[in-house]
């Protein structure tokens, strides 16, 4: 798994397990890679590669990660039923019918020596959905004892039962916004928000980042990168405030979209459970508590869940398209049907 916060690798070896239709699971063994400042710098400027130079980092990164797995499958002496790969997402454009996660599925498989499952997002674009957010499915198996489950990575995601079906979309930026001010300042990130807490809000950049258009869509919707260095970059530029307040006013914007995504499902004192990088901002959290008024249950969970959550539900999305079971729900997405969605390959190594 790789997120689009540009952090790094990360590695899960899962057991899953289905008994009488109930689904149990345990994340048995993980590993996580930092990205070097230089491949962070090439993958985050993927998006304006000319084409043939797009595809030959797409077979260098998947032989990189099948490198990489391999590692961690001989350190650890692990026996692997397959591996399942999200790829790095360089492209997400599901209104023109496009999404491109970059990992070669047949590079990975032959440096690996394994079976490989990816590229889940294609065949729900194909159906006319969005393609994101994919881990609903594993909210809805994995973790169905919580109101909802809000993921905090480079984006914010939710996902909930809804008239008995599971919904879910993109909501704000997380990460992605907060990294992105850092970077001024020399930092990779705000640990735990603490710089962010000592700044002011500016008032006319959060009424300017609170009004894009994108909030004011229904769902099912979804963001990517192309998003955020269209919409949301040129807004940040254009201020003349101090990075710290910037940053303290970019925490608000995020907590006061995910306060309105909870209260418009309207459930009584519902339980949120939150994973992702984000959920270790504690700022963010208490100002997301504060904007919740604590009519909310805040759950965090402990810190594999948090690190591992989207990883170990990429595996599970593997393992239901290896039973050719739906992973992809047209509830969320507003796909045309449910699918069973990835691409198998096999090592010719």
């Amino acid at each position: 798994m790789s997120g689009t916060s540009l952090d790094g690798l990360d590695i899960a070896y899962c057991y899953f397990e289905e008994k009488n239709g109930a689904w149990s699971f345990s994340i048995e063994t993980t590993h996580s890679i930092d990205y070097s400042a230089k491949f962070k710098e090439r993958l985050k400027n993927s998006i304006h590669l000319e084409a043939s130079k797009l595809l030959a980092f797409h077979n260098e990164y998947g032989e990189w990660l099948g490198s990489e797995v391999k590692k961690f499958i001989d350190k650890n002496n692990l026996v692997v039923d397959f591996i399942a790969s999200h790829g790095h997402t360089v492209f997400h454009q599901p209104e023109i019918g496009l999404t491109y996660q970059m990992g070669s599925g047949q590079h990975l498989a032959n440096a690996s020596g394994h079976k490989i499952i990816c590229d889940f997002r294609t065949n729900d674009v194909a159906l006319g959905g969005q393609g994101a957010p994919l881990v609903p499915i594993g909210d809805q198996l994995l973790f169905g004892n919580y109101d909802f489950c809000l993921n905090l990575g480079g984006i914010s995601n939710i996902s909930f039962q809804q008239d008995g079906q599971r919904k879910a979309y993109d909501i704000s930026p997380v990460n992605m916004l907060l990294n992105f001010i850092c970077k001024p300042m020399n930092l990779e990130f705000d640990e735990g928000g603490k710089l962010a807490s000592t700044g002011v809000i500016n008032e006319d950049l959060l009424r300017q980042l609170n009004n894009l258009g994108y909030y004011q869509l229904p769902y099912p919707k979804s963001l990517g990168f192309e998003w955020f260095e269209k919409n949301v970059i040129p807004i940040l530029s254009n201020t003349k405030e101090t990075p710290v307040n910037i940053l303290h006013t970019a925490v608000d914007h995020i907590a006061v979209q995910i306060a309105d995504a909870v209260k418009k499902v309207n459930k009584p004192k519902p339980k949120i459970l939150i994973t992702g990088g984000g959920a270790k901002n504690d700022f963010l959290i208490e100002t997301l508590g504060k904007k919740l008024k604590n009519q909310a249950e805040i759950i965090i969970p402990r810190v594999e869940i948090i690190d591992f959550k989207e990883a170990l539900i990429f595996a599970f999305m593997g393992v239901l398209k290896d039973r050719n079971e739906v992973n992809c729900l047209k509830s969320v997405t507003g796909a045309r049907k449910d699918s069973s969605s990835g691409v198998v390959y096999y090592s010719s190594e």
